[in-house]
């Protein structure tokens, strides 16, 4: 397995710096990367340092389709092969793929073209509140994206155009429901099987219904207690650009240890 960071935007021989201490852990758990360049996806530059015939895990920022499919193209001319492909990578990176495969475990959601006229759509649903995103992201300043009265979702999204530059696919709408926040915690997933941070912490039944739902290889589940006591899914996240949220990069870098080669693998 090898590892593939976005370069230093200063040109150093070295990933970004929010990046560095993953990508020394995982060589320090005996796992190989390299550097992405910006040219490689900007102007079709060729990519370096990947060894022919590897499986190639990216972990950076999240790309638009058009560029993760760039990406694998890039990947495939240098001889390997993604780990994740373009589609399974869609298949977690945005909700409409993965909402329908657990719609028992996550809240009610309704998908609309970013034209829409959404003040008028949400005003026919019953919802106590809404809250707005794109197909991946949704709005982490100004007003946020919660919103209590539909008239105020045109806001939501004009400002997200605005700090974001577009609207990734269209807008999603998704029911408001009474979560603890402070329960929230990120997993992980790879092939099909979960992890936590805490290595010997118990897998949630949400998560491991989801493990064995979302077509993908590698990919992130958030779930938080809602105040009935039931766990929910409030979000699934191509594992690739998910933050380590709760997780040290030790962690992560021990997670995939075991995944690849286990607990008492000596080789990566």
């Amino acid at each position: 397995m090898h590892f593939l960071f976005p370069q230093d935007p200063r040109g150093r021989n070295f990933p970004e710096d929010i990046f560095e201490e993953q990508a020394a852990a995982l060589a320090a758990a005996g796992f190989t990367y390299s550097l992405l360049r910006s040219g490689v996806l900007r102007r079709g530059q060729p990519l370096d340092g990947v060894p022919p015939g590897a499986d190639v895990v990216y972990r950076g920022w999240m790309l638009t389709a058009v560029e993760y499919g760039r990406l694998s193209a890039a990947v495939e001319d240098a001889g390997a092969r993604l780990f994740t492909t373009p589609g399974e990578y869609l298949a977690a990176h945005h909700l409409p793929n993965w909402y329908p495969l657990i719609t028992d475990l996550t809240p009610e959601t309704r998908v609309y073209p970013a034209d829409a006229d959404l003040a008028r759509e949400l005003a026919t649903l019953s919802w106590d509140g809404f809250f707005v995103k794109d197909y991946v992201k949704s709005l982490k300043t100004s007003v946020g994206s919660l919103v209590r009265d539909p008239a105020g979702v045109e806001r939501v999204v004009a400002e997200m155009r605005e700090y974001r530059g577009e609207i990734e696919g269209g807008v999603c709408v998704r029911r408001v429901e009474d979560f603890l926040v402070e329960t929230e915690r990120r997993y992980f997933v790879i092939r099909g099987r979960a992890y936590a941070s805490d290595p010997h912490a118990p897998i949630p039944g949400a998560v491991a219904t989801c493990a064995g739902r979302v077509p993908s290889p590698f990919f992130s589940v958030d779930i938080v207690r809602r105040a009935d006591g039931v766990d929910r899914v409030v979000e699934v996240g191509d594992g690739q650009v998910s933050d380590l949220v709760g997780w040290s990069a030790d962690t992560f870098a021990a997670m995939w240890r075991t995944a690849i080669v286990g607990p008492a693998g000596d080789g990566a």
